[in-house]
């Protein structure tokens, strides 16, 4: 509970070990005189039996909780299923107040969720090798945002140790000290003092940015030592890696491609690794929150861990602090429709809604609906509504990643945005019981949509233009159109092949909604052979080059001021789960889900995916003239489930060993609701 509420919100899950079940009614317990060893004195409060089939944002709103105490408050839960029969209690849980959270900054102006305090992880190196006397070369096996600790024993008072730490190795058993760009490299030096002692290795005044007092991070992942007096080993240093608690077996992937696989961990490894500053930050280099690396940080995040509380407490920080680009501040609209479908809690969404309302730039709207922030210039009351400064359109970043894109005043990639923000804020408004805004969003993005398929298309090509009076069509104006669904279907066929004509022709930002455009569209074959490329422009790049957390652009070539620590560029922890494997919310809080896997061609993969109802499990398997699907869906879900015919002439299939007919779109057989539990479904000719 934070200190702005006496009233938490409590989620559990439901188990489902037959199909078809759910939660009918729940009862909790609360207690401030229990711990999960101390099984007595229960309750302080009991809320009796409460016939519901809520599981997840409950509301405690019996007793009234101090939010500034630093003792403990504990809770237990136990449900009744569809049939009456009664659960045993739950684990004790503890339920954390303000008061005994140490908030790191930087601290919004408003918020709706505390976030938990920051881990400090003590990590052995994986190989320790002496070079010479007093001279060790030692591996972490993965870069991370940490401090050093060494255990040394000296003889010499003052002798000087000196320390290289960094994220790149040279040729041979070396910390590359001159790795370019924004790759980082210390050299430090530690005074011995006689006798056995433990050395914090001291990094620089920039490596404290956004964290707690006392504390200080760089990333890295190798150590050459100098002049060490005594023999090291991996009990005498220790990595003290920091980063936000995150459950790295929540989420399970693998697949018969070993590349994808490779991705797969790369890209889940970079979404725990930065979470370093308790707030999303675009990497090493600025530690700066940005809206776009937060809402790609925050679908990853999702897709990794049942854990809300940092993605929400980023989007509420960029919300009231936001950042320059145009898209950025539409961006914000996205997020707050993510953190609501995902989590099905709309404290956020209802605390700052006048400022989502300010984030869609309706205010900027002309009569036919497009918005431009240069024609006319953007209004100071504009300004002041989104908290902002000065806007300025960004298409993509950095600008040589625009596959030429014509920046023009009523820009196309801007307005897919705007559109996309007026319908994320119609299903927002219409969630909230505020029919009439919902109608009014919803009919304003029509508007735009009709004037976007006018102004920015050229009947000629077939394709959309950079902007109006642009004769340009660029990879961004055309994969963003598809993204947002804003194509008519007539038109998807062109758009999407030229699309896929460009290739990769965007940074790894931009490579978000270029897969979100190739798997909407029907073009997973195309997909699947970007996320497992070994071309200059992909995520098996990164690893050739030897990072082990995604980088800020493709290569150093492209942006010779990267960082190698960009979550920004880990899409394929979201789209994996989202598109290929195809788990998706439909309803808020995963009441009810589609899973639509998109193969291309893969010949087998297996997700767990974690959500706030449960674990979801999904895997598939295709062989000649033969698709399987296998999913297991927690207790108080449901789902639409698209089989795909992977080219097989049929209609029906074998759902838990008995046919069944689905409706046919898209090239894969519809089953609207399935129920929890496990389920097969067999596709045979």
């Amino acid at each position: 509970i934070d200190t702005g509420t006496t009233i938490p919100r409590l989620s559990w899950i439901v188990h489902a070990i037959r199909r078809n079940e759910g939660q009918s009614a729940y009862r909790i317990q609360l207690s401030d005189k229990v711990g999960p060893t101390n099984r007595g004195a229960w309750p302080s409060w009991d809320s009796g039996k409460v016939n519901s089939d809520r599981s997840t944002s409950v509301p405690l709103t019996g007793p009234t909780l101090d939010p500034n105490s630093r003792r403990p408050y504990f809770w237990r839960v136990q449900i009744w299923d569809r049939h009456g029969r009664v659960s045993d209690w739950s684990e004790t849980q503890e339920i954390i107040a303000g008061g005994r959270l140490r908030i790191v900054p930087p601290q919004p102006d408003r918020f709706t969720t505390v976030r938990y305090p920051l881990q400090r992880i003590e990590i052995a190196p994986v190989k320790v090798q002496e070079l010479g006397p007093g001279h060790y070369f030692l591996d972490f096996g993965r870069d991370a945002f940490a401090g050093l600790r060494l255990n040394l024993i000296g003889s010499e008072t003052g002798k000087k140790v000196v320390v290289h730490l960094g994220e790149a190795q040279r040729d041979g058993p070396t910390v590359n000290r001159k790795p370019g760009g924004s790759v980082r490299y210390q050299r430090a030096e530690i005074a011995l003092q006689p006798g056995q002692q433990r050395y914090t290795v001291p990094l620089t005044p920039n490596d404290a940015r956004r964290m707690p007092e006392g504390s200080s991070v760089m990333p890295f992942r190798y150590v050459e030592i100098e002049n060490c007096p005594s023999t090291l080993d991996r009990e005498s240093v220790q990595q003290t890696v920091v980063r936000y608690p995150f459950d790295e077996k929540a989420a399970q992937f693998t697949s018969s491609d070993p590349t994808l696989n490779a991705v797969w961990e790369l890209c889940r490894y970079s979404i725990a690794a930065t979470t370093y500053a308790g707030v999303y930050v675009d990497g090493d280099r600025e530690r700066r929150p940005y809206e776009a690396d937060a809402y790609i940080d925050q679908l990853g995040h999702y897709s990794l861990d049942r854990e809300f509380t940092l993605a929400r407490y980023s989007h509420e920080v960029l919300i009231q602090h936001p950042t320059w680009p145009t898209e950025w501040i539409l961006h914000s609209v996205l997020m707050a429709w993510t953190d609501y479908l995902y989590t099905g809690d709309d404290r956020s969404v209802r605390a700052f809604y006048p400022d989502l309302q300010a984030k869609t730039l309706l205010a900027l709207a002309r009569p036919d609906g497009l918005i431009s922030t240069t024609n006319p210039a953007v209004s100071k009351e504009v300004i002041a509504s989104i908290h902002g400064e000065p806007l300025r359109d960004i298409v993509d970043w950095p600008a040589g990643e625009r596959d030429g894109y014509e920046m023009r005043p009523v820009n196309t990639v801007v307005n897919a945005f705007h559109y996309r923000a007026l319908v994320l804020m119609s299903q927002i408004a219409g969630a909230l019981e505020k029919p009439q805004d919902a109608v009014s969003y919803r009919e304003q993005a029509a508007k735009v949509r009709q004037a976007f398929n006018t102004t920015l298309f050229d009947p000629q090509t077939g394709l959309y233009v950079d902007g109006e009076g642009s004769k340009h069509s660029s990879l961004h104006a055309n994969m963003f159109a598809l993204a947002f669904d804003l194509v008519p279907a007539g038109r998807v066929a062109k758009v999407a092949a030229f699309v896929r004509s460009r290739g990769m022709a965007c940074s790894v930002y931009g490579a978000q909604f270029l897969m979100e455009a190739l798997y909407r569209s029907g073009q997973a074959d195309h997909a699947l052979s970007l996320l497992t490329a070994h071309t200059d422009r992909s995520w098996s790049h990164m690893l050739d080059i030897g990072s082990t957390i995604t980088l800020e652009a493709w290569d150093t070539r492209f942006k010779p001021n990267q960082d190698w620590n960009h979550a920004w560029g880990a899409a394929p922890a979201n789209i994996i789960p989202r598109l290929l494997m195809g788990v998706e919310p439909l309803e808020p809080g995963f009441r009810r889900m589609r899973i639509r896997p998109q193969p291309g061609t893969l010949k087998q993969a297996a997700l767990k995916l974690p959500t706030i109802r449960g674990t979801v499990d999904v895997r598939f398997k295709v062989v000649p003239q033969h698709v399987h699907l296998q999913i297991d869906l927690p207790a108080n879900t449901s789902a639409q489930v698209w089989v795909p015919r992977q080219g097989i002439p049929t209609t029906s299939v074998l759902v838990d060993g008995r046919k069944r007919a689905g409706r046919l779109e898209a090239d894969c057989i519809v089953f609207d609701s399935i129920g929890s539990g496990p389920h097969t479904f067999d596709l045979i000719p």
